[in-house]
């Protein structure tokens, strides 16, 4: 028997680099736009990976504000390459407002943006049916956004799908026959809707999306990885919003957590290197579904008045509560964190004392994992820790922080296992601070 020896360099390449990916560990929300925007300037590209337009991520230096809802949050760093992948879901008469109105604060960004062939687009028929399901749950809604996202998600899976490469080539009969069988479910569903105005719009945003390039966004991404570029995938909403690992079924369509990168944008796992996690100091949730945490009474007014924690993009008032540290380890475990960003920290500057939740109650057990079902039954174990009702918001350095703030992180630290990189003291570019951590 022989043996065949392999020798020679084309096995001994460089090796390429690897995509940082950063995402929310909580129920959305986080900050994840002013982080991207921040660690930008380290990246060559910065890439959407999946969602649609019910993230806003919300940005704010040189005294103006931003809120971003499809386009990647790096746009406005140095004309970087931005990329929205192929796991995003795009519509593109939200995206022609929002493009145009980042034109007219002067930021045109046509040579800087780049869209997936791939990604799947959200017709005005998905609007409808987002609507008519709704409806049709009565007090059993989701709570979404209303965007058409789920529908366009469930196309996409069911194989029913259009993509923005199809604006390409005989697209008329594409939209035609997607279109045709959402209308058979919307009269099943008795649903009244006139989309005439709302077509008309759409399909000329059609036409503006064609001044943008339509890539194979994997082979691009994957062949400037091998020519030494770096790239950081921006996630939208939470990991606990995720379609698998989420409080299900009160969740988005898509998959939040780090594999999502991946599918997201056609990088193999061995290409994934530094994973962001970012939480906020305590915890904030917007619509339905279950939120272990969650203040009713004055504290939680006060943290939703503090925080300013009302959404971006719908507006809606978010439910807030103390920090869920049950919750935080199981997204860290199911992302695979290796540095964590904690936002907002300042809004909780004023109290005396900061709550976190390190276990749950649940039939009489205490439990100190991420269940199955996180139920209304759910009842937090808190460890109380003294406030350090100081003014953080001018500091620059660590070197600054109070000794009961140095000791949350610590607490923080010592219970999710992952050193805190990054933390925010208020909502500017300049408000972030990176600690003297080990690398």
């Amino acid at each position: 028997m022989s043996y065949c020896i392999i020798t020679g360099s084309r096995f001994n390449k460089k090796s390429t680099m690897k995509v940082d990916v950063l995402l929310g560990l909580q129920w959305g929300d986080e900050g994840k736009g002013k982080v991207v925007d921040v660690l930008t300037p380290k990246y060559d590209l910065v890439t959407r990976f999946q969602g649609g337009p019910n993230a806003g991520h919300t940005l704010e230096f040189a005294g103006e504000k931003y809120i971003l809802r499809s386009i990647p949050s790096g746009i406005f760093q140095g004309g970087k390459m931005n990329i929205i992948g192929n796991g995003v879901v795009l519509d593109p008469l939200l995206f022609k407002q929002e493009a145009e109105g980042l034109a007219a604060s002067g930021h045109d960004i046509r040579k800087q943006l780049c869209i997936s062939k791939k990604a799947h687009l959200i017709l005005p028929t998905h609007r409808m049916l987002d609507a008519a399901y709704e409806a049709a749950k009565g007090d059993a809604k989701i709570g979404t956004t209303g965007k058409g996202i789920g529908p366009a998600y469930t196309d996409k899976v069911s194989r029913n799908g259009v993509r923005v490469g199809d604006i390409l080539n005989n697209f008329p009969e594409k939209y035609a026959k997607a279109k045709a069988k959402h209308e058979t479910i919307l009269r099943a569903l008795n649903y009244q809707y006139d989309i005439t105005k709302l077509e008309k719009e759409w399909f000329e945003a059609v036409d503006y999306l064609k001044q943008f390039a339509l890539i194979d966004s994997e082979h691009v991404i994957n062949n400037l990885l091998k020519e030494g570029k770096t790239v950081l995938a921006e996630g939208a909403q939470g990991t606990v919003l995720d379609i698998d690992f989420g409080s299900y079924p009160f969740v988005t369509s898509s998959n939040t957590v780090c594999a999502g990168a991946c599918t997201g944008l056609g990088v193999a796992p061995n290409k994934i290197g530094d994973v962001y996690g970012i939480f906020k100091a305590y915890c904030t949730r917007v619509g339905s579904g279950p939120f272990p945490t969650e203040l009713f009474d004055k504290t939680g007014d006060q943290i939703c008045t503090l925080g300013h924690e009302f959404g971006s993009v719908t507006g809606r008032k978010r439910r807030c509560g103390w920090v869920d540290l049950v919750a935080l380890k199981y997204s860290i475990m199911v992302n695979g964190v290796t540095k964590l960003i904690m936002m907002k920290s300042d809004v909780l500057d004023t109290f005396e004392t900061i709550k976190a939740c390190v276990a749950y109650k649940m039939n009489g057990e205490e439990i100190d994992y991420f269940p199955y079902d996180i139920t209304d039954e759910v009842e937090p174990i808190y460890v109380e820790l003294p406030g350090w009702q100081t003014d953080m918001t001018k500091m620059q350095s660590e070197d600054e922080f109070p000794e009961e703030f140095n000791a949350y992180l610590s607490f923080l630290e010592e219970q999710l296992g992952v050193q805190i990189k990054i933390v925010s003291v208020g909502p500017d570019r300049e408000q972030t601070i990176i600690r003297y951590t080990e690398e």
